[in-house]
């Protein structure tokens, strides 16, 4: 049984036997980036969606905005988990100065971030690294194509993929591209974790999303965070703007093995 049905069963026991808790637990997270960008269009998608969980099981979503300055600045509060659409640079420092809180990087792709193994950074983004690897295995048995990786496409129908691609071109008016399918799957695999151990602290949810995280995120399969903090997660080759196949490439590596994209360790 997969995680998202194992969750489906969850919410169906929680409202059948009136056990959701009468105190709400708030859920309090920050957004650090460009005030309008498809990665923040993709993270009001997942608040949406988890408020709409949230009512069965008693928990609330809360989002507030602050600027880079205004974050390093000490100025962000109580929150449970900060989600992130910045350079490089500026990612460390966030993440330093917030060592105890869960930053989420939604959309930079950068290889050194990966490498650098920073404790509290969890990039929801495929890395340029596990891009290159997918479209590697994809010209092995395909040495002619022009497809090129990418976290998300609009097309994709499976796993439940039609249901939300459907419901972000409603919401939005556009699209989910591959920022706005990280920020959605950002908000969401924090609400699993947090619908899954009953807690909004920091460092429950750090410690969570390191050792016990199995999300879906519509892709087909259970992904979780490696020891560099990456995502581990199936990538789409699209060719012509439709979808040719995905990686892992079947015949190549196993469709399960997803450490077969990108680094798999740290490295100093």
């Amino acid at each position: 049984m997969t995680r998202h049905y194992r969750f489906l069963f969850l919410l169906l026991g929680l409202c059948l036997s009136g056990l959701a808790r009468a105190d709400a637990l708030t859920v309090n997270l920050l957004y650090v980036g460009p005030p309008t960008s498809s990665a923040l269009a993709g993270v009001r998608q997942g608040l949406d969606e988890a408020n709409i969980q949230g009512r069965f099981l008693s928990q609330e979503y809360k989002l507030s905005q602050d600027s880079l300055g205004q974050a390093l600045a000490g100025k962000a509060g109580a929150i449970s988990a900060i989600l992130a659409s910045l350079d490089s640079d500026a990612l460390k420092q966030l993440a330093a100065a917030y060592p105890g809180i869960p930053v989420l990087n939604i959309d930079n792709e950068d290889d050194s971030l990966r490498s650098a193994c920073i404790v509290n950074l969890f990039h929801v983004s495929p890395s340029h690294r596990m891009l290159a690897d997918a479209e590697a295995q994809w010209r092995k048995k395909h040495p002619d194509s022009a497809a090129h990786a990418q976290a998300w496409h609009y097309s994709m129908r499976k796993y439940a993929a039609a249901q939300l691609n459907s419901r972000y071109q409603k919401a939005q008016g556009k699209p989910m591209d591959d920022a706005a399918w990280a920020g959605w799957a950002a908000v969401r695999l924090l609400s699993d974790v947090v619908a899954h151990n009953q807690t909004a602290q920091a460092a429950d949810l750090l410690q969570h999303m390191k050792k016990d995280l199995a999300f879906d995120g519509q892709k087909g399969i259970d992904m979780s965070f490696r020891t560099t903090g990456q995502l581990r997660q199936p990538l789409l080759l699209i060719e012509n703007d439709r979808i040719a196949g995905m990686a892992p490439v079947r015949g190549v590596a196993k469709a399960t093995q997803l450490d077969s994209l990108g680094l798999k360790s740290c490295q100093p």
